[in-house]
């Protein structure tokens, strides 16, 4: 690493686990003899393998900055404890300083994505590595988490938070199994970084340097690449930056060309927050003053991204010409949902394209009521296999008929989804208008097949009725805050899965 002109002053730095000493070009890493539940560095022998260890792993990133480890001996020659030797950084490079003083980041960022992907994509795996990679693994590290910040709960870390946080994660994990075994099959799950911190990536001319991966638990480390990135993600959000967040996991995404759903980045983002909420809250009882506001900092990390990253079902209905469609098409490209429509699923059960003219009178040809029932039936199958893979659906039907509404539900609560109903509603003459200018395309629904529909729709009191007389962006405003009543904040943007129907 190029060296600044005047040599930087001697200096000591501490953390949770270990004290690091610096002089003019090196860094001495020392491990604290201590046992936090997580890890346990008590024995010599055992700081010693770390030692080892750390620098075998993080030249994988930064090969040139990992020089090798020294022995640190007593007065009669035998070894006592041991050092990590290392370049030393430029603290004026390190990514943390640069983001707090708002300088231009977006290229070593973009690197350090590119690099992250990389690693990943000849990483180790294997079946013990993806063993951590499972929803019950992830699950029971979220235990873990949980039980060790309870004794913190009132007093470096607030009490309401931290349970909404747990019943957030638990919710989210009892319907996802099949999301999590199918990113194991996909071989997403890889012996990574584990802990990557904007402290720890300095920016230097010739590319970034990715320093400290997790290096005293290998189970640790086995984990999902989309989880290693949302380490990143958490850290540049707690630094007040989360519109670079929000590119560098979509820089890591294209990279590693990673379909995740948004709930699952989100999740990932919250799992990763609340462990540093953990460390803070260790911090604080070691005596760090500041660790108490870090703390509650990163709880609203992990709440804002799990109220986000809710797995959603949500219905909008309504008779022909209300505007339905443009509604639940719009929330969905707005949220990053799959959008299911009942029309092209019953043209396509049929073995019709979507567009081609089914007209029958109201209630015969596809539309009689045994085709409406398979429709429906098919169209809730298809939206609870996505949910359970963690995607939100808008399901856009008219949703006349008590049962199927009922079947819905029924859906959204075996597969721990949150349910929305949305019932659009117009002026007669408005709708009028627009079934009788709109152009041709999966409906076949004209004025008098609507007046039919109104006249035979079953009451649908628990729906929350959306005006939708003026501009679709209007409407959509309406809709979006009930379904994202926490805001509508960090709803990180892909692009909107339409599915066949």
């Amino acid at each position: 690493m190029p060296m600044p002109d005047a040599a930087p002053p001697a200096a000591v730095a501490e953390t949770h686990i270990g004290v690091i000493f610096f002089t003019a070009d090196r860094a001495y890493k020392l491990k604290k003899p201590v046992s936090l539940g997580f890890l346990d560095f008590t024995t010599r022998e055992a700081r010693e393998r770390a030692c080892h260890r750390e620098v075998e792993l993080n030249r994988r990133f930064s090969p040139d900055v990992y020089l090798g480890v020294a022995d640190v001996h007593g007065p009669g020659g035998e070894p006592c404890d041991h050092l990590v030797v290392m370049r030393r950084m430029s603290a004026e490079r390190r990514l943390s300083r640069l983001v707090a003083a708002h300088v231009p980041v977006d290229d070593p960022v973009r690197a350090v994505a590119h690099i992250l992907a990389s690693w990943h994509a000849m990483a180790p795996r294997g079946p013990r590595i993806s063993a951590e990679g499972t929803r019950d693994a992830l699950r029971g590290r979220w235990a873990d988490s949980f039980d060790q910040v309870r004794p913190f709960h009132g007093k470096s870390i607030d009490t309401a938070g931290a349970l909404e946080i747990e019943q957030r994660v638990l919710r989210f994990l009892a319907g996802r199994a099949p999301l999590f075994d199918a990113r194991i099959a996909d071989g997403r799950v890889v012996d990574g970084h584990g802990d990557l911190l904007a402290d720890d990536i300095f920016c230097l001319d010739d590319g970034p340097r990715v320093l400290d991966c997790l290096e005293f638990d290998d189970r640790l480390r086995s984990l999902d690449g989309l989880d290693d990135a949302s380490f990143l993600a958490m850290d540049l959000e707690r630094l007040a930056a989360p519109a670079l967040a929000e590119r560098f996991v979509a820089w890591y995404a294209d990279f590693a060309a990673d379909p995740a759903p948004p709930s699952l980045r989100h999740h990932y983002v919250a799992y990763r927050a609340f462990v540093r909420a953990k460390v803070a809250c260790l911090r604080h009882d070691q005596g760090d003053p500041h660790a108490a506001a870090e703390a509650a900092t990163l709880v609203q990390v992990a709440l804002r991204h799990l109220r986000a990253g809710s797995v959603g079902l949500i219905l909008v209905g309504g008779p022909p010409g209300t505007g339905k469609t443009t509604l639940a098409g719009a929330l969905a490209d707005r949220l990053g949902c799959t959008l299911l429509g009942s029309d092209h699923v019953r043209k396509e059960l049929a073995g019709l394209a979507p567009e081609q003219p089914t007209a029958a009178a109201y209630g015969e040809g596809i539309y009689d009521p045994a085709w409406t029932h398979r429709t429906y039936t098919e169209l809730i199958d298809r939206a609870r296999r996505l949910l359970r893979l963690g995607e939100s659906v808008v399901l856009d039907a008219s949703w006349t008929a008590t049962e199927h509404r009922d079947a819905a539900a029924e859906a959204a609560r075996q597969e721990h989804a949150d349910l929305v109903t949305l019932r659009c509603q117009s002026p007669p003459g408005v709708a009028a208008q627009r079934l009788r200018t709109r152009p041709h395309g999966a409906s076949d629904a004209d004025a008098a097949i609507a007046a039919a529909m109104a006249a035979d729709a079953c009451p649908w009191p628990d729906a929350t009725i959306i005006d939708t007389t003026g501009p679709p962006e209007e409407s959509v405003r309406q809709a979006l805050t009930l379904v994202r009543p926490h805001g509508a904040e960090h709803v990180w943007h892909r692009r909107p899965r339409l599915a066949p129907g």
